[in-house]
């Protein structure tokens, strides 16, 4: 496997009740081509993550909001699951964490409920992206153009709707990391 990836960093941001197929499965595809991941949350210790139907294992937190700087990472993860970003939106360390990749115009990806984050921190705007069908109305009202299709790339950021699109979504994100800073995204 091609270390396209070397040297490049990228932040998942994630707390209790993440969907652990997102999260654990385009951080293992990240890492085989050389990337580095680290787990980003509100708290230390662990978080706990929801599998399917039922709470999955727990993920070790690299690093706290607290202590983490946007700065120092190549990319953004947002993984979803329902209460993962309903719990990250209300915690504006979270939001201006989120934010801040795209001022910096770095690779953002973001499947299922994460999207959610996209909204809260007011940067779906002017974008076309896809996400769980049941979040289509916050996207539009947030001014992002939703549509329904397995993944979309507009500007470095990166959508898919659902875990059966992971094989999809994270081709586009090692595609996006790969290409880095995308200077004609807008703030």
């Amino acid at each position: 496997m091609t270390q396209q990836l070397n040297g490049k960093r990228i932040a998942i941001l994630a707390t209790d009740g993440v969907e652990e197929v997102e999260l654990t499965e385009p951080r293992k595809a990240l890492q085989e081509v050389g990337a580095s991941t680290e787990v980003i949350a509100p708290k230390s210790g662990q978080i706990r993550a929801w599998n399917h139907t039922d709470w999955g294992d727990s993920i070790s937190v690299d690093r706290t909001l607290d202590q983490a700087d946007p700065g120092e990472y190549d990319a953004l993860l947002l993984p979803g699951g329902v209460m993962n970003p309903d719990h990250l939106r209300l915690d504006e360390r979270a939001v201006n964490f989120v934010r801040a990749f795209f001022q910096a115009q770095k690779p953002v990806a973001s499947i299922c409920h994460g999207p959610w984050m996209l909204v809260e921190a007011d940067v779906a705007r002017g974008r076309k992206v896809t996400s769980y069908p049941s979040l289509k109305t916050d996207l539009r009202n947030a001014g992002a153009e939703w549509v329904d299709e397995q993944v979309v790339v507009d500007r470095g950021l990166v959508t898919s709707r659902k875990p059966d699109d992971l094989p999809a979504f994270i081709e586009k994100t090692i595609e996006e990391v790969a290409e880095g800073v995308h200077h004609s995204a807008p703030v």
